[in-house]
């Protein structure tokens, strides 16, 4: 074979189509963009447009937010722990945490901590730190003689005080059932 005997496999490139070549090209003139208007300039996309109508977008009812406080977990299952084990990456007798995982290369950010999950199976006896596992994960490492301990989240210094302050207001009004209102 020769470099000038090299082609494309037949059918892996198509000719672009040629515009404005002619009435009896099929596309001269216009190009196969009609007549005026809007669409046949140059730039125009109109995406979801109605000619003025409201948008389907628009029409349909609103539902759930986005919460801006919502935590990240990174999921790890633990058949990818016990394949981490059995390459070296992960040290059996040290305690497994989200930061030992980043620092192994198994997970690459810590976010907001480590969720645990049940997919393959753990051979190795390992002690995990984790903010959430499965009930599935739970009985997976205690079947292979580990142990998993659920790391409480912080309460931030806001979260405290809001939390003071909507037991104060409970407090406050008395804690009457609906009942004993009614016939005060």
């Amino acid at each position: 074979m020769k470099l000038n005997e090299i082609r494309n496999r037949p059918g892996s490139t198509k000719r672009p189509k040629l515009l404005g070549r002619g009435i009896g090209s099929g596309l001269g003139k216009t190009s196969g963009r009609g007549v005026k208007g809007q669409k046949a300039r140059t730039g125009v996309a109109v995406k979801g447009f109605e000619g003025g109508q409201m948008p389907l977008f628009r029409r349909m009812p609103k539902r759930g937010f986005t919460s801006i406080g919502r935590k990240k977990y990174v999921p790890v299952n633990v058949g990818r722990l016990q394949a981490a084990v059995e390459a070296g990456r992960l040290d059996a007798k040290e305690k497994v945490t989200i930061d030992v995982l980043v620092k192994a290369g198994i997970v690459r950010h810590a976010h907001d901590g480590l969720r645990l999950l049940a997919d393959g199976e753990l051979k190795t006896k390992l002690t995990i730190d984790a903010q959430h596992a499965s009930k599935a994960a739970l009985a997976a490492v205690e079947k292979a003689g580990g142990s998993v301990t659920i790391i409480a989240k912080p309460i931030s210094e806001r979260s405290k005080a809001q939390a003071e302050k909507t037991a104060a207001k409970r407090k406050s009004k008395g804690g009457k059932s609906g009942a004993a209102q009614a016939t005060a």
